[in-house]
């Protein structure tokens, strides 16, 4: 299937606003908490390997079916690299890329402005919420 929007020439930025961008695809996927996560974790780990299980257990609140997908995800965008050790039952070993490790950078900063602002929205938020209540 081809796309009524021509995509950018390699190298060059596309339309964030497109549905149809790589950017914007993209970012819808690196930009989840499930995401931001993984990276983290698995960043702190690098160059070593994590298993998946080590991986649940240290993204709490993750199911394994919602991890399975976003390593899947971060796989097939070459920024995790998996390596299944053959055993009963098989073991499944997660790393960053080299490219994946660029990213915990710009995630890392992400987070940080969380932490700082977050108090800060937390009372937009509560005052958005006496605003709708008020009517």
């Amino acid at each position: 299937m081809t796309s009524l929007t021509p995509r950018p020439p390699q190298g060059r930025r596309g339309d964030l606003f497109d549905p149809q961008c790589p950017t914007r695809r993209l970012l819808d996927r690196i930009g989840t908490k499930w995401t931001s996560m993984a990276i983290k974790v698995l960043a702190e780990a690098s160059p070593e390997e994590v298993r998946f299980a080590e991986l649940q257990r240290r993204m709490t609140g993750v199911s394994q079916k919602m991890l399975s997908v976003t390593l899947q995800g971060l796989s097939r965008d070459g920024l995790v690299g998996r390596r299944v050790e053959a055993s009963v039952p098989p073991r499944v070993y997660y790393r960053l890329t080299p490219l994946g490790l660029t990213l915990e950078q710009p995630l890392a900063a992400l987070r940080e402005w969380a932490e700082e602002h977050m108090a800060e929205v937390d009372r937009a938020n509560q005052l958005g919420e006496a605003s709708a209540a008020d009517g």
